[in-house]
C-alpha cells in the first residue's frame, strides 16, 4: 500500500501575493514575468480575501477598449470568491478537483490561514511519484 500524501506534500509555498491596492499594472507586469497563471491576494493581516488571475486581467483591456478607464487597483479586478484546498486533502482527492473544474491553481489553507498553492503541474508531480 502506498503511503497516503497531501496537498501539504507538493505544494509551492514561497508565493507571489499581491495586496489589494497593488495597481493592477504592476500586478500584471508581475504575471507576466513571473509566467503566473495568478496569484493570491492578501490583506494586511495577510488574510486571503481574492485571487487575481491573467483571465481577471482581461477585464483592464476591456475597460480601456469600451470605457476609457485604464488602471485602478488589484482589488478592482480580483476574484473575491475564492475556492481553497485544505493542506491535509489526499492528493488524489486534489487531482479529482482539478479535473471536475477550470482552475489551474488554487490557495492552500490550514484553517484561516493561507500556506501555499497548489497547481495542475504539482499534481502532476504527485502522481507521477506515487505511480
Amino acid at each position: 500500500m502506498r503511503p497516503s500524501r497531501t496537498a501539504r506534500d507538493y505544494m509551492s509555498t514561497k508565493l507571489v501575493t499581491f495586496a489589494p491596492e497593488t495597481d493592477i499594472h504592476r500586478a500584471m507586469k508581475v504575471l507576466l514575468e513571473k509566467r503566473l497563471s495568478g496569484a493570491p491576494v492578501l490583506d494586511e493581516r495577510g488574510q486571503l480575501i481574492g485571487v487575481l488571475s491573467k483571465k481577471d486581467c482581461f477585464k483592464v483591456v476591456f475597460n480601456a477598449t469600451y470605457h476609457k478607464e485604464w488602471g485602478g487597483r488589484v482589488s478592482d479586478y480580483m476574484r473575491r470568491d475564492v475556492e481553497t484546498i485544505d493542506a491535509d486533502t489526499d492528493i488524489v482527492e486534489v487531482a479529482q478537483i482539478f479535473l471536475n473544474g477550470p482552475y489551474r491553481r488554487f490557495p492552500v489553507m490550514s484553517g484561516n490561514r493561507l500556506v501555499g498553492q497548489i497547481s495542475r503541474h504539482d499534481v502532476l508531480r504527485a502522481l507521477d511519484d506515487l505511480w
